[in-house]
């Protein structure tokens, strides 16, 4: 299948147009001409994944964070992502990112945050079509919530504010760093919000009205694989997860 196609699919509901003025997403090694039979999905696209592409005979490393977010001035293979890139290129495999157009999406990144508490209607969160908000299948305790996120995201630790109510029964989702939007998840009426990279003021923010979860970057946007083994599920490729795929962060707990 042709490069250009299976990029047709994913931005028929995440197109590059959608991307914030800051970000990168997109085709960033390759041509849309190229022919793919394996693809391999990740998160990052770190040195290890890129080898793990080199071995399993991968064409194509869909990402979700870009690999470059500033262009490179020289190629010497001083940085993982010089070194990334000249792997890519002498072993003709392409890497296309859709990092904030899958963010905008509703049914993307924040959306499946959502889904895996349970969650199958939500809105948008932002007017600018970031994270989402909705109410819980079943009011959960503020002890039952924390479980629940810590089962269904894989993490190793989660670090929390005190929660405003005894009772949790509506949770703003928002994939990556996504805390500047504490207000608006207060105004749509969020017991709880969760997404990552909290800052120490961010924490004061929520002053007692709002229960605030820090789940870890990496945490928040994992399944970004799974959305993009959909997107392609009648796609000829194949689709292997990325095993090198892994949160730079470790928790000392």
């Amino acid at each position: 299948m042709l490069l250009k196609n299976i990029i047709d699919i994913i931005e028929s509901v995440a197109p590059l147009s959608s991307q914030a003025e800051w970000d990168n997403s997109g085709l960033q090694v390759g041509r849309g001409d190229a022919e793919i039979a394996c693809a391999l999905l990740c998160t990052d696209v770190t040195e290890a994944v890129m080898d793990e592409a080199i071995r399993k005979g991968c064409q194509l490393v869909l990402t979700h964070h870009p690999l470059l977010f500033n262009p490179l001035s020289t190629i010497q293979g001083l940085t993982f992502q010089e070194r990334v890139v000249e792997k890519a290129i002498r072993h003709g495999i392409c890497i296309y990112s859709s990092h904030t157009p899958m963010d905008r999406w509703l049914h993307g990144i924040s959306g499946r945050m959502a889904e895996k508490l349970g969650i199958s209607e939500y809105d948008f969160l932002t007017e600018d079509q970031y994270g989402v908000v909705g109410n819980l299948p079943e009011p959960l305790s503020p002890e039952a919530l924390l479980a629940e996120v810590k089962k269904q995201f894989h993490t190793t630790a989660i670090r929390y504010t005190k929660p405003a109510k005894s009772v949790i029964t509506r949770v703003a989702f928002g994939g990556g760093a996504c805390s500047e939007f504490i207000e608006e998840a207060i105004t749509k009426g969020a017991d709880a919000f969760i997404t990552a990279d909290w800052k120490h003021h961010q924490f004061l923010q929520a002053d007692g009205r709002i229960m605030v979860l820090d789940i870890g970057h990496f945490e928040s946007e994992q399944f970004v694989k799974e959305l993009y083994r959909e997107l392609l599920k009648d796609a000829p490729v194949r689709l292997l997860d990325a095993e090198a795929d892994k949160s730079p962060v470790a928790a000392y707990i």
